[in-house]
């Protein structure tokens, strides 16, 4: 039951358009911010898009509980349904809900082996094959090795979907390059197609755009995150 007219209107659309039409298939994308900004709000808004497009999510999380995630889709869901002014809002949550599934981990535990083997297990068992996936809490730029980072290159290549990952920024203390990038991620900047900052000023959470694929000029965006619905707005 997806309505491409409506999700035209989606404010999402300009951020598309800014990173040159969207991620793009086998590209990861990596949202930064400190602790509590808002970067869980930005992957649900991004996976919640791609599901009324009636596009596949899979949302992986080593941060979460699952309650707490389908507690926050289906508040995320209700805003953005109040946003788009949404018809049928039962039955396109329902088609929401067929078309994601949710997996947690326990980060102490997590491996991209066992992430392996559960995607094969929705492919063969379920037929599930996901157009976005959500990586929220893994990688774990500060611990992680090159040879992590090529596995994780394999796995979305693998999937032929995009993936959205998130990091943690620090007030003070922390190595950045020139972009404002952290050094824990910036040595991977080979592997990252695109990096998104949500940045918290004194009355809203600005989005700003540090790469953009290869492209040497990025799109300065007049976005924010609405304080209380979460979700990404005009400023």
């Amino acid at each position: 039951m997806a309505n491409q007219g409506i999700c035209d209107r989606s404010p999402l659309r300009v951020f598309d358009r800014a990173i040159g039409g969207g991620l793009g298939r086998g590209n990861l994308g990596i949202v930064l911010s400190r602790h509590g900004v808002g970067k869980t709000s930005f992957l649900i808004g991004l996976a919640l898009d791609a599901l009324l497009q009636g596009r596949k999510v899979l949302h992986i999380s080593t941060k979460e509980t699952v309650d707490h995630l389908l507690t926050f889709y289906g508040e995320m869901y209700a805003a953005m349904a109040d946003m788009l002014d949404l018809e049928n809002r039962p039955a396109r949550l329902l088609d929401v809900e067929r078309n994601r599934h949710i997996h947690v981990y326990n980060r102490d535990y997590f491996t991209l082996e066992k992430l392996g083997e559960s995607m094969a297990f929705l492919r063969d068992a379920a037929n599930f094959h996901p157009d976005m996936v959500i990586m929220d809490g893994t990688p774990r730029f500060e611990h992680t090795e090159p040879w992590e980072m090529e596995g994780v290159q394999k796995l979305l290549h693998d999937w032929n979907a995009e993936v959205w990952t998130s990091a943690h920024t620090h007030r003070e203390g922390q190595q950045t390059d020139a972009r404002g990038v952290p050094s824990e991620v910036a040595r991977y900047d080979d592997y990252l197609a695109v990096i998104v900052f949500l940045q918290s000023t004194a009355d809203h959470v600005r989005v700003r755009i540090a790469k953009d694929h290869e492209r040497e000029q990025v799109a300065t965006l007049h976005m924010e995150l609405d304080p209380k619905t979460r979700m990404l707005r005009w400023r």
